[in-house]
């Protein structure tokens, strides 16, 4: 562990490989409609017919991470209790803002939480949280799989910034020019989950299936432009900002000082109890 950031949920050698898969296959499930013929419907359909498998493999990876943190040492009691917390905090953000006009306050947490507790932490933290919310206000359909990959990725990449004794008004700078342009990242990762069955074909920003995949790059990225990156994703990208200039650093001193108070890695050490003091 890289001095001056503490991982809560270390990244070994297997859930490393697990988070890889996760992201990789993930990645895969976003991009499948430009190589392969996608089913004919509507944006109502999209990914009704994928999206369960793609719940059914990230679930089992959580889990697998933190069983072999569990197993390593790498992660506690206090750890998942952290975790869980955190969890239900993003759970009750992202219901303030409801995303209207791009005003999601949970992603800033996701930064800052991944930035102090390493991007293992991130990544689970950005799958709980978009379940936990999905589940608190019934949203859960074919999209929520999706956005919990692109809220994990957006937290994990928070822990892999780099410059770990980076404090003060510079770390601050860092994190917003980062929430900002994770904003748009993720705006375009759930913009690709569904274009290719959001609008018909007549257009010339419609998906074309078959066609050269540097063709529909090109449709797709005017797309975004002409949906959602106006309006929208830059929303996200200003609540994101104004939001980690405001309360982060409040929230990385709390977090900060409350990895060091529960002691995540301490060694647990078993002594012989003290004898009794004799009678006088």
């Amino acid at each position: 562990m890289t001095p001056g950031a503490p991982s809560v949920i270390r990244v070994g050698p297997r859930a490393g490989l697990a988070l890889l898969l996760a992201s990789v296959t993930g990645a895969l499930a976003f991009v499948w409609p430009l190589v392969v013929r996608p089913p004919a419907g509507g944006a109502g359909t999209a990914h009704a017919l994928d999206a369960p498998f793609v719940l059914i493999l990230i679930l089992p990876i959580m889990l697998l991470v933190v069983l072999a943190e569990l197993s390593e040492g790498g992660m506690d009691a206090k750890a998942l209790a952290l975790l869980g917390v955190l969890s239900a905090v993003g759970a009750v953000l992202r219901l303030l803002g409801a995303g209207t006009a791009g005003l999601e306050l949970v992603f800033f947490l996701l930064v800052l939480a991944g930035r102090v507790m390493g991007p293992g932490f991130g990544f689970v933290l950005g799958c709980t949280t978009l379940l936990s919310s999905a589940v608190l206000t019934a949203g859960v359909g074919p999209w929520m799989p999706f956005q919990m990959l692109a809220a994990a990725w957006v937290g994990a990449g928070a822990g892999l910034l780099g410059f770990p004794r980076l404090r003060g008004r510079r770390e601050i700078a860092l994190l917003t020019v980062y929430g900002a342009f994770s904003a748009y990242l993720y705006g375009l990762a759930m913009n690709l989950s569904f274009w290719p069955f959001a609008i018909g074909a007549d257009t010339q920003l419609s998906f074309l299936a078959g066609a050269p995949v540097l063709e529909n790059l090109q449709r797709f990225l005017g797309f975004t432009i002409a949906t959602s990156a106006i309006g929208w994703d830059t929303g996200r990208a200003i609540t994101n900002a104004v939001a980690i200039v405001v309360v982060g650093p409040a929230v990385l001193a709390a977090l900060r000082r409350a990895s060091r108070r529960a002691a995540f890695h301490a060694p647990v050490e078993f002594t012989d109890p003290l004898p009794a003091p004799a009678d006088a």
